[in-house]
C-alpha cells in the first residue's frame, strides 16, 4: 500500500473538510509533489463509492496504477477527457486532473456541457499545478462545470460584467475585447477558500530543473528555404507546395522549418535536415535522455536516427537502453520521466503551460541529481524568441511575432558558440 507523505495527509484531510462542506477542492500543488495520490486518497476518505478520474491519455497508467497501489476502498474509472461524451452520469466523485485544460474562455470548449453533466450534483476535486497560467479568467469555466460553484453566473459574459476588466486587442485587423484582465483580488475573495495550494519547495525537492540552451547550426539550405518563405510567402519543389498567407501560417511554417521539417498543402511531412537529432545521438550517447517535440515531421526525423524508442512512460522508466519520446502537449503533463538522465526539447511549443509543465517530468521528491533539461534551439531561428516569451509566463503571441519576423529581419547562419 502506498504510503502518503506527512503533507499529503495533512492535504488530503483538508480537502475532506472542503468537500463536505463546499463539494469541492481545488489541490493547487505545483508538479510532483503527489496530487494525484493526495486526491485519490481525500476520496476515500470522504467515503466515495464509485470515483471517476479525468485525466490526459498518457497520464492513464500512471493513476491506475497509484490507484491499485494504494489499496483503496473504490471503484475507480480512469479516461481521458475526449471520451467524456460516452460516459453515464454514474459517479458519486469526479476528479478533474490537469484541470486548467477547462479554463479557455470567453467561449468554452465543447467538453464543458458534457463534464457539466457528469458532475451534476455530484463533489469534485481539481487538480493542477498551474490554475491559472494565463488569467484569471480561466478559473470560470473550470468551476462552472461544478453544481457548486462559487460563482453563480450563467455565462462567463455575465461573470465578465462583476469580474473582468474588458479591453480591447486586434486579432487578424480586426478589433475584438480581451476579457484577459480579470480581477485577481475580486475572484480571490470569492473562491480562494477552495484552495489548497503547495509548492515543491514546502514538499523538500533539494534538486530542481536546471535548464541548459544549446545552439545548433542548421544545414545552409535550411536558412534559405526559412527566409523565402518569410519573404515571398510560398515555395514549390518536387510537387511539393510549402504556401504562408497569413501570419499564423508563417510562425508555424518559420517555427516548422528551422527544425528541419514542413508540412505541405497536401499534409504531408517534408523532412529534410536532422541536424538537432544528429547532434543528441553523437552528444547524448550513453545517457538515458526523453525527447520532447512539437512538430510531426519532427516525429518522422527523430524515428529515422533513434531505432530504440518508446512511447510508454513506464515502460522507459523499467528499462536502461530506451528513449522516451513524445509530442510536448500530450507528454507535457501527468507524465512520469523521473528516471532520465535528462530530457531534451527538440523543439518549443508557443503555451507558456507547456514550458513549465513539460520542464517538470523529470523531477521527484527523491531525485539526488538535478533535473537537466536541454533546449536544441536553431542557430537564427524562432526557438529562442519563443524561449524568451514563455520562460516569462507569456505565450508567443502573433504580436511577439510580428516584432521578431516582421520587416527587415534576415535569418542569419551563424556558427555556434
Amino acid at each position: 500500500m502506498a504510503q502518503l507523505r506527512q503533507y499529503q495527509i495533512d492535504i488530503r484531510d483538508k480537502a475532506v473538510d472542503l468537500l463536505n462542506q463546499y463539494k469541492i477542492a481545488y489541490l493547487s500543488m505545483e508538479v510532483r509533489t503527489g496530487k494525484t495520490l493526495t486526491a485519490l486518497s481525500a476520496a476515500d476518505q470522504y467515503g466515495a463509492k464509485n470515483v471517476l478520474c479525468l485525466t490526459k491519455k498518457k497520464a492513464i497508467t500512471s493513476i491506475e496504477n497509484d490507484h491499485s497501489e494504494g489499496g483503496f476502498d473504490f471503484q475507480l474509472t480512469v479516461t481521458n477527457y475526449e471520451q467524456v461524451g460516452n460516459l453515464l452520469p454514474i459517479y458519486d466523485l469526479v476528479i478533474l486532473d490537469e484541470a486548467h485544460s477547462l479554463g479557455q474562455f470567453p467561449i468554452p470548449a465543447k467538453k464543458i456541457k458534457q463534464i457539466k453533466a457528469i458532475c451534476k450534483d455530484i463533489p469534485i476535486i481539481y487538480l493542477s499545478g498551474t490554475p491559472t497560467p494565463e488569467s484569471y479568467s480561466q478559473l470560470f469555466h473550470q468551476f462552472y462545470v461544478s453544481s457548486f460553484s462559487p460563482f453563480d453566473h450563467a455565462s462567463f459574459y455575465k461573470w465578465a460584467n462583476d469580474f473582468v476588466t474588458v479591453k480591447k486587442k486586434f486579432f487578424f485587423n480586426r478589433q475584438i475585447n480581451d476579457y484577459s484582465f480579470a480581477d485577481e483580488q475580486k475572484v480571490k475573495e470569492v473562491a480562494s477558500h477552495l484552495f489548497l495550494s503547495y509548492t515543491q519547495k514546502e514538499a523538500g525537492f533539494e534538486m530542481m530543473v536546471e535548464e541548459e540552451v544549446i545552439p545548433v547550426v542548421m544545414k545552409e539550405s535550411t536558412y534559405k528555404l526559412a527566409e523565402r518563405i518569410r519573404i515571398d510567402r510560398v515555395f514549390s519543389k518536387n510537387g511539393h507546395d510549402i504556401v504562408a498567407d497569413t501570419e499564423v501560417k508563417l510562425r508555424s511554417k518559420l517555427h516548422q522549418i528551422f527544425s528541419g521539417s514542413v508540412i505541405d498543402e497536401s499534409g504531408r511531412a517534408i523532412c529534410f535536415d536532422k541536424s538537432k537529432a544528429e547532434y543528441i545521438k553523437k552528444h547524448f550517447a550513453g545517457r538515458k535522455i526523453a525527447i520532447f517535440y512539437k512538430y510531426k515531421g519532427e516525429q518522422a526525423i527523430i524515428e529515422s536516427v533513434f531505432s530504440n524508442l518508446t512511447t510508454s512512460p513506464e515502460e522507459f522508466n523499467a528499462s536502461n537502453d530506451l528513449i522516451f519520446y513524445s509530442q510536448v502537449q500530450s507528454g507535457r503533463e501527468g507524465v512520469n520521466l523521473s528516471t532520465a538522465d535528462c530530457l531534451i526539447m527538440f523543439n518549443i511549443d508557443y503555451s507558456a503551460v507547456s514550458y513549465f509543465q513539460a520542464r517538470a517530468r523529470l523531477q521527484t521528491k527523491d531525485r539526488t541529481e538535478a533535473a537537466k533539461v536541454y533546449w536544441l534551439f536553431s542557430v537564427g531561428g524562432i526557438e529562442d524568441k519563443i524561449y524568451k516569451a514563455v520562460s516569462n509566463k507569456k505565450d508567443y503571441t502573433l504580436s511577439y511575432f510580428r516584432n521578431d519576423f516582421g520587416k527587415g529581419h534576415t535569418s542569419k547562419n551563424k556558427k555556434a558558440a
